[in-house]
């Protein structure tokens, strides 16, 4: 059993965006050609807590080298008050010759670094009728963060972000931070998330609401958003939009806001397209000028297996981690 901490982790994915896109990418079309097996998620909750959650993700991705293996990652947003990470997570890489754990790999940058390359490839893949220059982000936190990193990678062009948070401190460390680490990009900090919406056509959404609180009215029109934290937008702004998701099945459920679009109208038909459909038949697909677009991820699992295995085989290559012998009964094989 290989076992890789947060340390061996940040090794092995720092200053590789390219190769976790290339990754990211490559599942999302072997999914969309159904190499893969993601059944849903399991979602582990509380008796009396509607916050926190622990959710499972189980995926087989299929290629050359086919990786299996689990996702289990808890959300507990309480933690940003106690100085903690609201997100924590684990991902266990089974062999697919003997079926045995193989490596055990916290997750929490893993799961944050394929959201942000999901977010990215979308942006790439639906670009606006001029180049993107600017975004808008709502939530201030570690994956926000990591999405203005790859988008700065895909759109070469984007130098400046306006910032909200209904914390205004973290907009600022936020803003703080984009200084040290994000050369060259302008920043500012608005009071209402109306006016990250309307400051420019790119909107990256990742916060921790339960339930629906924005109203897309404010965004320009032909705006992209990246919905990536799934329950912020009415079904009203989802049923006017042109919408791009993951997989339709997996996004339509746990009360996102598809999932409410759904019970509304009965059925699917507002979705427009899936995000490995688009990269499968090539492009750029041009947004609708006129209409919001917007890409909403449920995040599969196969996206950690993705990034998973591409740790482990940095790491094996550069000698990272701790190798237990004993961790099975009667030995590795």
């Amino acid at each position: 059993m290989l076992i890789l901490g947060a340390r061996d982790v940040r090794r092995a994915l720092d200053d590789r965006e390219q190769e976790v896109l290339a990754a990211v990418r490559d599942a999302y079309v072997r999914h969309a050609r159904g190499d893969s097996a993601v059944p849903h998620s399991v979602f582990l909750r509380f008796p009396d807590d509607e916050r926190n959650r622990i959710i499972g993700l189980p995926a087989y991705l299929g290629g050359e080298q086919p990786v299996a293996g689990m996702k289990w990652i808890s959300s507990f947003p309480g933690n940003l008050a106690l100085g903690l990470e609201r997100a924590s997570a684990a991902l266990i890489l089974n062999s697919m010759r003997t079926g045995h754990p193989e490596a055990l790999i916290e997750a929490s940058l893993v799961s944050a670094r394929r959201t942000a390359a999901s977010a990215a490839l979308a942006a790439a893949a639906l670009p606006g009728d001029r180049p993107d220059t600017g975004a808008g982000l709502i939530g201030c936190g570690v994956i926000n963060f990591e999405v203005l990193r790859f988008l700065r990678v895909v759109l070469p062009d984007l130098d400046t972000v306006t910032l909200y948070d209904r914390d205004r401190a973290r907009a600022e460390e936020f803003a703080g931070r984009c200084a040290r680490e994000q050369p060259g990009l302008k920043t500012s900090v608005v009071d209402r998330p109306e006016d990250a919406l309307a400051a420019h056509p790119l909107v990256a959404l990742a916060t921790t609401a339960g339930t629906p609180h924005l109203d897309t009215a404010p965004c320009r029109p032909g705006t992209l958003v990246l919905h990536v934290s799934l329950r912020d937008l009415t079904v009203e702004s989802v049923l006017s939009a042109v919408n791009v998701v993951d997989d339709p099945d997996h996004v339509c459920r746990a009360a996102t806001s598809l999932h409410l679009a759904e019970q509304r109208t009965g059925d699917r038909e507002f979705i427009t397209d899936t995000i490995g459909g688009l990269l499968s038949a090539g492009g750029p697909h041009r947004r609708d000028p006129r209409r919001t677009t917007v890409f909403s991820p449920f995040g599969l699992g196969i996206l950690d297996l993705a990034v998973a295995d591409l740790v482990r085989r940095r790491a094996e290559a550069e000698d990272l981690g701790t190798r237990l012998t004993d961790f099975l009964p009667g030995g590795a094989p």
